[in-house]
């Protein structure tokens, strides 16, 4: 069953939570750059995180356990990489995605950025995931079923020519990174629950250049297009309010 936020109390841990992620992610973000080694990401976050006084929510993660504090998805890859030896160079498409346990709440938000210049399709390919993002976030709103958000961001995506992930999805969350509901990113409109005051979710389209289909690679982990095309991710934590969705994942 989804978390619904009851108090204010609650709310205000969890924005808590998500500044601590955002913040974290503006630091990777301003570290990224031709020459990086990935893993170096992993140092960061695992010193913010300490210093925050906050616990990386993915490190130890599932079955096999998730190695790392923060996901590093490069070109290809969609989501779950592990922040490894590979260096950065430029016109790299780099999907981050982080997430933090705070007085036992957690925030999840993912951004993706360009090493350097990227080419015209890599950077089409980063503003449409994002205002596909910010389109889904428009649609969160009590009283809609949950396919409206999904049937937003593919009806966008797509008509722009790109592929929308179907594979994995969006989740509430609250005391665990995933909970009910799942938040696909594509439709019908007339499917899913109906979203309620107190609900918080993360919605994070996935999108391709090619086609959407994935694949899983050898460290169980690393989710990547099946046909190699570029992908990106974009991801912050909402909750939903009498007022409408309010982003909690912000500095």
């Amino acid at each position: 069953m989804p978390i619904i936020i009851k108090s204010d109390d609650e709310i205000a841990i969890m924005r808590e939570a998500g500044s601590i992620v955002a913040r974290t992610m503006q630091k990777l973000i301003a570290e990224v750059r031709p020459g990086l080694v990935v893993k170096d990401l992993d140092k960061t976050v695992r010193k913010e995180f300490e210093t925050e006084g906050v616990i990386p929510t993915f490190l130890g993660y599932a079955n096999p356990p998730y190695p790392a504090t923060v996901c590093v998805s490069v070109n290809e890859e969609i989501v779950h990489g592990i922040p490894g030896k590979r260096v950065l160079k430029e016109g790299d498409v780099v999907s981050l995605d982080l997430g933090c346990t705070y007085k036992g709440f957690v925030a999840d938000h993912a951004i993706t950025v360009i090493v350097g210049k990227g080419d015209a399709t890599a950077v089409k390919l980063v503003d449409v995931t994002k205002r596909a993002l910010d389109i889904g976030i428009e649609n969160l709103r009590a009283g809609n079923r949950i396919g409206v958000v999904g049937q937003a961001i593919q009806e966008y995506v797509e008509g722009e020519g790109f592929g929308v992930v179907r594979q994995y999805c969006g989740h509430g969350v609250g005391r665990a990174m995933h909970e009910e509901p799942q938040v696909p990113n594509y439709g019908p409109a007339d499917k899913g629950p109906i979203l309620k005051k107190g609900m918080v979710i993360a919605i994070e389209p996935m999108v391709t250049v090619g086609d959407w289909n994935t694949k899983v690679m050898a460290d169980k982990w690393t989710v990547s297009t099946r046909d190699g095309s570029l992908a990106a991710h974009f991801e912050h934590t909402i909750a939903v309010t009498d007022n409408g969705p309010v982003v909690l994942t912000v500095p």
